[in-house]
């Protein structure tokens, strides 16, 4: 790896600080596969004299949302007030989300989760990775050839106890004619469909923090699709069109049980 710039601490500091409670693991419910990483995203529309009008999405990876249903790991963070449930399974997840056309990514509206923790009487207390974030047609031709630092906020599987405790992964990602932006090696199983970050210099030690995209499953490198992309199959997307998201029903999320302790199970 390149030698991480003297802003590293600084960029780390940010992610943690702006989009720590962006990210949600999910798996497919009830085995041990299909495990990534979504995140919240808001959606520019339009700026007004009240202020910005956003869309909210959950953006990840379109490979992993094939299954007809989830399971999402709560954290006590990202709820107000704590609520009791650690997961919620969602059925007809695969019908809930909409592909970005061949980008690989898949886009989810952010209705269900919200009408779900309304009905339990609680709130989504989230980051989310706002369009001043994400990047743009120029931060990603600013990328050439040479590796740069980059940085995954995901959430990988725990091989012992299958946990999906978020962690921050430190890499380099590169853009070729070829293959467009890659992360450079393999990635931790559980951070496919992550958002990417890099911190784009300004000059006079100074930078901005860039969110470069979405990690998709690879083998090797993996490839990243971009912001800029992203965001132009995004503003197609008319509310009414007949590919809009179409969100599941709230009632389709519900609280995941904890398996029950059997009696020839001893406490620790």
């Amino acid at each position: 790896m390149s030698e991480l710039p003297d802003f590293h601490s600084a960029i780390v500091y940010l992610i943690n600080a702006d989009s720590a409670r962006a990210t949600l693991p999910f798996q497919r419910a009830h085995r041990a596969e299909q495990h990534a990483t979504a995140f919240w995203f808001n959606e520019l529309v339009e700026e007004t004299a009240e202020g910005a009008v956003v869309r909210q999405y959950l953006v990840t990876a379109g490979e992993p949302t094939r299954v007809e249903t989830a399971e999402i790991t709560l954290r006590q963070e990202l709820c107000s007030p704590a609520m009791s449930a650690e997961k919620v399974a969602m059925m007809g997840f695969a019908k809930g989300w909409t592909h970005l056309g061949d980008l690989g990514v898949a886009v989810m509206p952010d209705t269900a989760l919200y009408a779900y923790a309304a009905r339990k009487g609680w709130s989504w207390t989230t980051d989310e990775i706002t369009d001043g974030v994400a990047a743009t047609e120029e931060d990603i031709a600013r990328l050439g050839g040479t590796p740069v630092p980059a940085y995954l906020l995901g959430h990988p599987v725990d091989a012992e106890t299958g946990a999906r405790e978020q962690a921050l992964v430190v890499g380099e990602i590169v853009r070729t004619d070829e293959d467009g932006v890659r992360w450079v090696g393999t990635l931790p199983q559980g951070c496919v469909g992550a958002p990417v970050f890099i911190g784009a210099g300004l000059g006079e030690n100074s930078f901005k923090l860039v969110c470069v995209g979405v990690a998709l499953p690879g083998e090797g490198h993996h490839p990243i699709a971009t912001f800029d992309r992203i965001r132009t199959a995004l503003g197609a997307l008319a509310p009414d069109a007949p590919d809009a998201p179409d969100a599941p029903d709230a009632a389709d999320v519900r609280p995941v049980e904890p398996p029950k302790r059997r009696w020839w199970q001893r406490r620790g």
